[in-house]
């Protein structure tokens, strides 16, 4: 049965985490989950890993600050820096050893480019593995939407302009009514050909359970990051990158710019698909998973430290 946590930071933000898996597992998988979403985009990953893998594999999902049940924030907090900063965090207090392997899509996956800029020592000694899912290292620099450039431009204007409104409203939870209302946008937005109606619910809710806040916050450094120089620094890594070819939000260029910084990635393209993959396509990212979990599991641990020798995390249970 999945554990739930609580992860208390710094400035006394909470996050609120999902445990699977025995704590001597030989691997940690950390799931993070992309923007305006939460923890539970993984959901059709999490019962795979556990029938692929058994206790081998120790599966940790959370929701990032400002989303889903973890707890708002100082907007000058609403930033992949500060993300990054998060998931050091979350890896020092719920998987202290080990090895990890860090799953990221779309914002989570930058946020794990945050994490090994800012933190590269405790980044190389503790992760073994890389899976980037719908997600980019080069901010909206491929970011059409589908569009003519022109089009697109007067979008991205009006999208930076409305997140600049948003970012001051708070911890206000977008209306349901609202969000209701928008699904269809939601969906050219978020899914390529198909969509299982229960996806675009599940999305609908993650975005009602972000506060207006990080809705808005996180929008322009999700815009400006540029990390394919730290990505150029961890060649050794066994890594995955997929794509759905009608992604609008994140489209193949930006995974082929990560494959060509990142030389051990495997990259796979998927037909049809959109931005999330993990839904629309799991077969593709559950192989594409559990290839790089294998690489993972036959290296010897980043610091040399056996998994067995986890000690009892500091965080609390919540309620």
């Amino acid at each position: 049965m999945p554990e739930h946590l609580e992860v208390q930071l710094p400035d006394d933000v909470r996050l609120h985490v999902t445990v699977t898996g025995p704590d001597d597992a030989e691997v940690t998988a950390i799931l993070l989950h992309g923007w305006t979403l939460d923890g539970r985009s993984w959901h059709r990953q999490l019962a795979e890993i556990r029938e692929r893998f058994g206790d081998r594999v120790r599966v940790v999902t959370y929701d990032a600050r400002g989303h889903g049940r973890s707890s708002c924030m100082a907007l000058r907090t609403a930033t992949l820096a500060q993300l990054g900063d998060d998931l050091a965090a979350v890896v020092d207090e719920v998987a202290p050893t080990g090895k990890v392997l860090l799953v990221g899509h779309s914002m989570g996956g930058m946020t794990v480019m945050e994490y090994a800029h800012r933190h590269p020592g405790r980044f190389a000694a503790r992760t073994a593995g890389l899976v980037f899912v719908s997600t980019t290292a080069e901010g909206h620099t491929h970011t059409v939407y589908g569009l003519s450039p022109r089009i697109a431009r007067l979008i991205r204007l009006a999208e930076t302009t409305g997140a600049g409104v948003l970012a001051r409203c708070g911890s206000w939870r977008p209306p349901r009514a609202l969000l209701r209302a928008l699904r269809p946008s939601i969906r050219w937005m978020l899914f390529g050909d198909r969509c299982d109606p229960a996806d675009i619910r599940l999305v609908t809710s993650a975005v009602a359970h972000a506060s207006l806040r990080s809705i808005g916050g996180f929008r322009a450094s999700i815009g400006a990051q540029h990390r394919l120089d730290t990505l150029a620094a961890l060649g050794h890594l066994p890594a995955a990158a997929l794509v759905g070819d009608r992604d609008r939000l994140t489209p193949p260029p930006c995974a082929e710019s990560i494959a060509a910084a990142l030389p051990t990635t495997e990259l796979t393209v998927c037909p049809g698909a959109g931005h999330m993959l993990m839904m629309e396509r799991p077969d593709e990212v559950n192989a594409a998973l559990a290839a790089v979990l294998r690489q993972v599991l036959e290296r010897p641990a980043p610091d040399g430290s056996r998994a067995g020798d986890r000690p009892a995390a500091g965080v609390g249970t919540a309620g």
